[in-house]
């Protein structure tokens, strides 16, 4: 479910109530925890953190015009979705975020390749993600990204 939100805070108003505590809760965290030069704002219809153009000038390699996404969230249909690139792209940064994942939350990880989904606002470990926020930074992720998807 993608949303035509201009900004961050117009996606929220559009989210269910019953929802909206966790996701203003997960910006936070990761806003808290955000390294320099992120930025955030409206990605494919959901909140996003971008690499822009000013630190970045080859943008998304799929749309050279985008700047280059690195994560995002959304309220979905029947979850509240977190995606981060950097999982898909290390599998270190993804071993250590699925061997983390039992000290936060009792519940099984329910996760695809760059995306978890969480269908109870308990069910979001919210210190765990704000500590993956802060595992890559733009350079990092920059050359993690040309390492792995450019040629």
């Amino acid at each position: 479910m993608t949303s035509s939100a201009k900004s961050p805070e117009d996606y929220i108003k559009e989210v269910p109530e019953e929802r909206k505590n966790a996701i203003n809760k997960l910006r936070a965290v990761i806003l808290k925890n955000l390294p320099k030069g992120f930025r955030e704002e409206m990605s494919y219809g959901m909140i996003g953190y971008v690499v822009p153009h000013e630190l970045y000038p080859s943008g998304y390699h799929c749309n050279p015009k985008l700047p280059l996404p690195f994560m995002s969230f959304a309220s979905q249909k029947n979850s509240i979705n977190f995606y981060h690139m950097g999982i898909y792209a290390k599998k270190d940064l993804y071993d250590w975020f699925v061997a983390a994942y039992p000290q936060f939350s009792s519940k099984k990880l329910d996760m695809g390749k760059s995306c978890m989904r969480f269908k109870k606002e308990e069910d979001i470990p919210y210190d765990l993600i704000g500590e993956l926020v802060t595992k890559m930074t733009v350079a990092d992720w920059i050359a993690t990204y040309e390492k792995a998807f450019t040629k």
